[in-house]
């Protein structure tokens, strides 16, 4: 009987270290730093959303998507983004790179197929095409592009628009993300700012 009623003392001290535990880190806590975010970041927090007028903006239904996440680009008179294998691509519910190896015949052939097609978009030799133009990223949903990349796509883009050279690149420029630091990572390009930023300059 003692026994039992020790068992029963340990085991309600447990219960209640488990509840208040729950209470301070599975609420109390995550209400805290939501509350401190939306008051010091409220566009991070509620996904660096993006209005049509390239402002930001907290109201979901003024978006036109997120400076984080990279989407399809339907009109060919603006800059495309990377290719994606999210899904059947861009699906943010199902973020993640293909399996293939870099050896993998399905890849290659891929690869191929992709640089062939941006050359012939872009009027540029194959050996022009960088990379990033045709291999997704690891999530499927890289919002950027390499500078190299956004470079081949300016004479198009300014054609389409009815804009110079120099005034695409000029845009390019101003959104083009330096190295964190300096030194991590590599420049790229915002492809939803940079084209609605395109589409301002052309009056759209």
């Amino acid at each position: 009987m003692k026994d039992l009623l020790s068992l029963a003392r340990f085991s309600f001290a447990g219960l209640r270290v488990l509840l208040a535990l729950t209470l301070l880190l599975g609420v109390a806590y995550p209400l805290l730093v939501t509350g401190v975010a939306q008051v010091a970041f409220p566009w991070q927090a509620n996904g660096s959303l993006v209005t049509r007028a390239g402002g930001t903006t907290t109201d979901p239904g003024e978006a036109v998507g997120s400076a984080l996440v990279g989407q399809a680009v339907d009109d060919d008179g603006l800059f495309q983004p990377r290719p994606s294998a999210a899904g059947d691509g861009y699906d943010t519910l199902s973020t993640y790179g293909s399996n293939w190896g870099p050896e993998a015949p399905e890849l290659l052939r891929e690869i191929r197929a992709r640089r062939a097609q941006v050359a012939d978009r872009e009027g540029v030799p194959a050996d022009a095409v960088p990379p990033d133009a045709v291999t997704a990223s690891a999530s499927g949903l890289d919002p950027h592009v390499s500078p190299a990349y956004a470079a081949i796509q300016v004479p198009r883009v300014a054609r389409a628009q009815g804009l110079s050279e120099q005034r695409v690149r000029a845009l390019v420029a101003e959104h083009t993300d330096r190295r964190p630091l300096g030194v991590l990572g590599d420049p790229g390009v915002d492809v939803l700012m940079l084209n609605l930023a395109v589409r301002r300059a052309a009056g759209d």
